[in-house]
């Protein structure tokens, strides 16, 4: 079955170019195409999208609040969101992580990698980029806030080392090979971690890892 896209950007020809780029691949389809926050909310609800590539600065509602009106309805528990940003200036990629992004994608990305990152996100796995993530969160993370999940000390030792190269960004397979163990371990080790830690996805387990101080930001370790 493809792969149901949505794409929201405020600009016309940005939206046209990665419409044509997703129509392109053989196992995707564009449901829908808005131009507001608002519109994508409304046509995520209406067109039942794997997957909705989200700008973060558009009128009407932003990205971020576009993006936790989506992870909050329960009717969109399958509606994974893919936030487009330009690391180096915007100062919300963290709280988009926080509204229940997925991941996030730098807008000029090589064209295979915008594909690649779509269905990366819908196989369930978070897009996060290890050092971007880092540099954002050293910069731009708020003042303290209650935390939303529980907190690294209820892991185990093994836990943690699984925890710190997950907010590396590494996925499965390389945890495995990194820790000499299966990957049908490692994939056990996350999944108990996300229970421990009453995360949905990865990406809150790299929110918790940098914000517990587990992980250093800027350093990855």
């Amino acid at each position: 079955m493809s792969i149901r896209v949505l794409l929201a950007d405020d600009q016309t020809l940005v939206r046209a170019a990665f419409a044509m780029l997703v129509e392109s691949a053989r196992d995707m389809e564009v449901v829908g195409q808005a131009g507001t926050g608002r519109q994508a909310v409304q046509l995520a609800r209406e067109a039942r999208a794997d997957v909705v590539v989200m700008d973060i600065r558009m009128p009407d509602l932003d990205g971020i609040e576009a993006t936790r009106l989506i992870a909050a309805d329960e009717d969109l528990a399958g509606v994974k969101v893919l936030v487009l940003t330009t690391y180096d200036t915007d100062e919300n990629i963290v709280e988009a992580l926080r509204a229940g992004a997925s991941g996030f994608l730098v807008k000029d990305t090589r064209p295979a990698e915008l594909l690649d990152a779509v269905r990366t996100v819908v196989a369930g796995e978070a897009l996060l980029s290890p050092g971007p993530t880092a540099r954002l969160i050293a910069r731009f993370r708020r003042s303290p806030v209650a935390p939303t999940t529980g907190g690294p000390e209820c892991l185990s030792d093994r836990e943690r080392e699984v925890l710190t190269l997950v907010a590396r960004g590494l996925n499965n397979t390389e945890i495995a090979e990194s820790l000499g163990l299966s990957p049908l371990t490692a994939k056990t080790h996350v999944s108990r971690i996300m229970g421990k830690l009453r995360a949905r996805d990865r990406a809150q387990l790299v929110i918790v890892a940098y914000e517990s101080g587990l992980v250093t930001p800027g350093t990855g370790r």
